[in-house]
């Protein structure tokens, strides 16, 4: 049989009203009581029933999810930001409903029309996003991870990339390099608003230009076997090129094998820093330093944000945020002084 609150109720020993605030918060509960009830709810396997909670307070505890998993993007990377948005929503007492859809603004018309969750979050997000006019005049709040063009109306958290484009020029200048390749995304990611790209590469650009230092600024693709070629085909373009920027996951894990083929080493021949996760890193063996791109702590604070407006501790005119991680250098020992020929 399936337990009931008032079965909880009646293992902790309180009345039904006082099990149902002590599960939802919605009433000061002393901590005894409380832990009564929590023990409660263990010991039966309590599982809350979403359809009579949703009448009874106007909310799904549903998040609405909307990713991509598009072809000009590398898809582990995209996961690891879906991650760090759903395990903090677990902790916070959320589920998620994910829409991954080609047609972004029907699926996000559709959940939030039909009140099927209580706020979004909002993945992929372009430089002029064709979802945030129905967002914004949804009854729900929004967080997106990323940066468009007009924040207004929603709560915003991305990477600091002019940041990480500077941070990246400037190391490797320390060290005396004077000429560096940066490889970035697909072209397609810019043409389609993908501003994180321009962001970091012009930053990265000014940043050589004020140092007296030659950028090399390409693209590359998001795919194996294209970004090896890619790779191959500009170290023999720029031989005198003796550092290797990396704003491309496909391109990161796809280096060691290229690296080796050609008989090189980082840093010996090469010093190499990226921008991604240390999670990323870890799961493809990635040796190199890099800009540490934080998708789990950027999906936590959209989520954490989120909740606060879905629950009412943000106030009715609490303006909305733009925050951003400023980039932090994992130093895995990739970079050293050019070698001398």
């Amino acid at each position: 049989m399936v337990a009931t609150i008032g079965d909880v109720a009646r293992v902790a020993g309180v009345s039904r009203s006082t099990a149902s605030y002590a599960l939802s918060g919605k009433r000061t509960i002393s901590a005894d009581v409380r832990r009564r009830v929590e023990a409660a709810v263990r010991e039966l396997g309590y599982t809350p029933n979403a359809g009579a909670r949703a009448l009874a307070t106007s909310q799904t505890r549903v998040i609405g999810l909307l990713a991509q998993f598009l072809e000009d993007e590398f898809a582990p990377a995209m996961l690891q930001y879906m991650l760090g948005v759903s395990n903090t929503a677990r902790e916070l007492g959320y589920d998620i409903l994910l829409a991954t859809e080609a047609d972004g603004r029907n699926a996000l018309r559709r959940m939030t029309d039909s009140r099927m969750v209580d706020g979004i979050v909002l993945l992929n997000v372009a430089e002029h996003d064709d979802r945030l006019p129905i967002l914004r005049e949804a009854p729900q709040p929004g967080a997106l991870v990323g940066l468009p063009a007009d924040c207004a109306g929603v709560d915003v958290f991305d990477l600091d990339f002019e940041d990480a484009g500077r941070l990246m020029v400037e190391h490797l200048h320390r060290l005396g390099h004077r000429e560096l390749v940066l490889v970035s995304q697909p072209e397609h990611v810019v043409e389609r608003g993908g501003a994180y790209v321009w962001r970091l590469q012009n930053a990265a650009t000014e940043a050589a230009r004020v140092r007296g230092i030659t950028l090399h600024a390409e693209f590359g693709s998001a795919h194996q076997p294209e970004v090896g070629h890619d790779l191959h085909g500009l170290l023999d373009a720029y031989p005198r090129a003796t550092g290797l920027l990396i704003n491309n996951e496909a391109a990161a894990a796809a280096l060691p094998t290229v690296l080796h083929e050609r008989e090189l080493s980082a840093p010996a021949d090469l010093s190499v820093v990226g921008r991604y996760s240390d999670e990323f890193a870890r799961t493809f063996s990635l040796p190199y330093s890099s800009i540490e791109s934080a998708p789990d702590r950027l999906g936590r604070m959209a989520v954490r944000e989120l909740v606060r407006r879905i629950e009412g501790q943000a106030g009715a005119d609490e303006p909305h945020v733009v925050r951003f991680v400023s980039p932090e250098l994992i130093d895995r020992g990739s970079t050293a002084a050019p070698r001398e020929d």
